[in-house]
């Protein structure tokens, strides 16, 4: 065996990251999706604001309950502007 300087395997090259691992569904549209997520976090924040003002804590309570009220806004929104039509104002 030589005593000499080791020799480094090449290394196979680097595949880039893929950002866009999940293919997009194109039979639901965005709009209804975003309704679900919406739609869940809204049930979540006012079942976390139930909790919090039986647990004796209004302040928190009350920024669950924000956090509802703007999902339920998010929703409203959504369903008022239906997909694929223009208005003209």
């Amino acid at each position: 065996m030589k005593n000499g300087p080791k020799t480094k395997r090449p290394r196979p090259p680097r595949r880039a990251a893929s950002f866009n691992v999940r293919a997009k569904s194109t039979t639901v549209p965005s709009a209804y999706r975003v309704s679900q997520n919406a739609q869940k976090n809204y049930e979540r924040y006012l079942e976390l604001g139930c909790a919090e003002a039986l647990a004796g804590n209004p302040v928190e309570a009350e920024n669950y309950y924000q956090h509802a009220e703007h999902y339920f806004r998010s929703m409203s929104a959504v369903r008022e502007k239906p997909i694929g039509v223009r208005r003209e104002d």
